[in-house]
């Protein structure tokens, strides 16, 4: 038996050649690797994008679970005045730190009396929630538009271009202030919380679509001109088949990147937007909302401020660490 040179490939004693069996070493020696196992590797390499991953993820958990925790000290409703724990003649929570006690975690809201750890807890549920909600239109549209102008090219890919410089142009904050000054009471059956919820996502989420439209139109240009996009051309398939089988199998990673990046920048916007007190609006918690609470009250104790203020920073930076080390994982070029 004979080892072809440069090859883990082995002759017989009759000339053949043999091949490794797989799982073995020498199938193992000459298995290739696909983009997604390379990032994967890269990424667990990562301390610090790891860590941020596991915070991310227990933030979502926290979340979920809000109800369930915030009834462990047994303040779990977030809009629950309690009022026999406010100093009568100031208006303020009564004992240091904003009445922080065995029973209020992290104390109680000056004037309204509402536990704070409750109200951090489910304000969470609404940044995340309106923040992912806003994220996947913003992809949906995005990503449809980008392939679409990417792949087809010409006029079509002018026509889309052009749209997305119109929407990149326009004046997103000073909009969402005039919609919301005249959303209505009901509108589609909608009216509440539901509704505020609705025309946030959808100002944040489909004002935002030009910007990934314009990353996933850039990859859809370098892709289009690979010779696997060419082979099934000449195979006879069709646009749609390209997109979907050929094109959006190597768009998940880019995609998949700019999406941590999106989540933790639409969570700004919302707390900005409740802070303006055009986003949700009392009792309903929202950290931006809180932030603007206690403006009036940082002075006599930051606590109000604070807290809030580190639930934000904390969620923004846990996903933006992700997001810096996804997008270093996946990056082809990178060492």
């Amino acid at each position: 038996m004979t080892t072809l040179p440069g090859d883990a490939s082995t002759l017989n004693d009759f000339g053949e050649e043999n091949t490794p069996e797989p799982g073995t070493a020498a199938a193992k020696a000459i298995e290739g690797r696909s983009l997604t196992q390379i990032g994967w590797a890269r990424l667990k390499k990562d301390k610090v994008a790891m860590g941020a991953g596991i915070l991310v993820l227990i933030l979502v958990v926290i979340a979920i679970l809000a109800p369930l925790l915030a009834s462990i000290t047994g303040a779990g409703d977030p809009t629950v005045q309690y009022a026999d724990n406010l100093n009568p003649d100031t208006s303020m929570p009564m004992g240091a730190m904003g009445g922080i006690d065995s029973h209020h975690w992290l104390g109680i809201e000056p004037v309204n009396a509402r536990d704070v750890f409750s109200r951090v807890l489910y304000g969470s549920r609404v940044s995340l929630l309106i923040a992912t909600l806003a994220s996947l239109l913003s992809l949906l549209i995005g990503i449809t538009m980008g392939v679409v102008a990417g792949y087809f090219g010409g006029w079509i890919d002018a026509a889309i271009s052009r749209v997305m410089d119109v929407f990149l142009a326009f004046p997103l904050l000073l909009f969402a202030l005039a919609l919301a000054a005249i959303t209505p009471d009901t509108f589609f059956g909608m009216s509440g919380d539901t509704l505020r919820i609705a025309m946030l996502v959808f100002i944040i989420g489909f004002f935002g679509w030009p910007y990934a439209g314009r990353i996933v139109r850039g990859q859809t240009i370098a892709l289009r001109e690979r010779e696997f996009v060419d082979a099934a051309r000449v195979l006879g398939a069709k646009p749609r088949r390209i997109i979907l089988r050929e094109l959006m199998p190597n768009l998940v990673a880019p995609i998949l990147v700019y999406a941590t990046l999106l989540i933790p920048a639409n969570i700004l916007f919302e707390a900005a937007l409740s802070f303006l007190g055009v986003g949700i609006r009392n009792p309903t918690p929202s950290w931006g909302k809180m932030l603007n609470d206690a403006i009036n009250y940082y002075r006599v104790d930051p606590t109000f401020l604070i807290i809030p203020g580190a639930a934000i920073f904390v969620t923004v930076l846990a996903f933006n660490l992700f997001g810096d080390g996804l997008r270093d994982a996946f990056d082809p070029k990178a060492h």
